[in-house]
């Protein structure tokens, strides 16, 4: 065989192997590349809540009886005495035959009992004008010498024991005419009219606000303390949102909330006053079981920019729980577990290097990276379980 054949077949082998390795060999793997920023980060708490007016002040019946048909609408505006309510006393009840006979025959022995009195009241009148009349003449007969000091001490005595028997008569007097009044008044039925029950109770406003409710708008019977009106200013609001326990620990009184989907075009401010002491257990709509508290923000944001905002009304709010200034980040998909700790895929020159990070605060986007990266670095968000430390790459679209 000649040098120049053996050239050839050497020449066509080395071809063939040329082909099979670049047919054959590792494809790069198409990712996505995200850049290690450097900048303000932010951590929120995210819920649900609903307006509501900050003192709510409730008109309810002093007495049982009658609440007349509302005088007021819900919307009105009243200022602080105006005239929200009334209410009628209950009107006296319905005596049957027996009970009237029985109250009869009470108010006549109360009158006589009063004659009695008033006679007892007019001898005790009597008897004291005629103490005082022999102490007058027994002290005139001292005076010329004729009477005793014996004899006026023992009338001075007779006068104070007159005075003291008038002034009980005087009671009994008043005691028979009470119990008189009071046996006439069982027979004051609801025939006797308005006049007898001192109709009626007007019930005003405590401050300048709206009408929130109206119990009942119709007349209605009422008992002492039954809701009549509610009034408030839907210009005073807070807010209240339902936490999990967990989320509310970390937020400190003071932390400022963006307020959304309230209805209007921009967000809203608010800022946290307090957490309730006392968490609830409810069910989620997946079945399981959360502790959840009670916040109450303020609405920071004027009235005039929030127009239309009332009392119940539903809004959703982003809390801030912490901020940085200066935060190294990378996007929280980037990350993933390695032992114990996080680690990501850095991009090296089209090559894919298993870097261990070490982690800080996260929100629902960004995590911070205290250790393992700098800003300017590319690494690989979600990675496959096509990649690994080495394995060649290219960006998507990236050519």
């Amino acid at each position: 065989m000649s040098a120049r054949r053996i050239f050839l077949l050497l020449l066509a082998a080395l071809a063939l192997a040329a082909l099979a390795w670049v047919a054959f060999r590792p494809q790069p793997v198409p990712v996505d590349l995200a850049v290690v920023t450097e900048g303000p980060m932010r951590g929120t708490v995210n819920a649900d809540g609903k307006t509501r007016i900050r003192q709510v002040y409730e008109v309810s019946a002093p007495i049982a009886g009658t609440a007349r048909r509302a005088v007021v609408e819900v919307g009105d505006r009243v200022a602080k005495g105006d005239v929200v309510a009334v209410v009628e006393p209950l009107a006296p009840a319905l005596l049957d035959a027996r009970a009237r006979a029985e109250a009869e025959a009470a108010l006549r022995e109360a009158e006589a009992a009063l004659s009695l009195a008033e006679s007892q009241a007019r001898q005790a009148a009597e008897e004291l004008a005629y103490a005082q009349s022999q102490y007058e003449r027994i002290r005139t007969l001292v005076e010329r010498g004729v009477a005793s000091t014996t004899q006026l001490e023992d009338a001075t005595q007779v006068v104070t024991i007159r005075l003291a028997a008038m002034e009980s008569a005087r009671s009994a007097v008043n005691m028979a005419t009470s119990a008189r009044d009071r046996a006439d008044a069982v027979l004051i039925g609801p025939e006797t009219g308005e006049a007898a029950r001192g109709c009626c109770v007007d019930l005003v406003a405590p401050i300048d606000g709206t009408v929130l409710t109206v119990a009942n708008v119709s007349e209605h019977a009422v008992t002492p303390g039954s809701p009549l009106v509610t009034l408030g200013r839907p210009d005073d609001l807070e807010i209240v949102a339902d936490l999990l326990s967990v989320d509310a620990v970390g937020l400190a009184p003071g932390a400022a909330a963006r307020v959304e989907r309230w209805g209007g075009p921009e967000a809203l401010e608010a800022r946290l006053r307090r957490i309730e002491p006392s968490a609830r257990t409810r069910v989620s709509a997946l079945g399981i079981e959360e502790q959840r508290v009670d916040a109450i923000f303020d609405l920071v944001s004027p009235p005039e920019a929030r127009p239309g905002l009332g009392d119940g009304f539903a809004v959703f709010l982003r809390i801030t729980a912490w901020e940085a200034e200066r935060a190294v980040q990378v996007p929280t998909g980037a990350l993933f577990r390695q032992g114990e700790g996080w680690a990501v895929f850095r991009a090296e020159d089209g090559v894919a290097r298993l870097v261990p990070v070490t982690t800080g605060r996260m929100n629902d986007t960004h995590a911070e990276i205290q250790d393992g990266l700098a800003p300017g670095d590319r690494v690989i968000p979600h990675p496959s379980d096509a990649l690994s430390d080495g394995v060649r790459i290219v960006e998507r679209g990236g050519g």
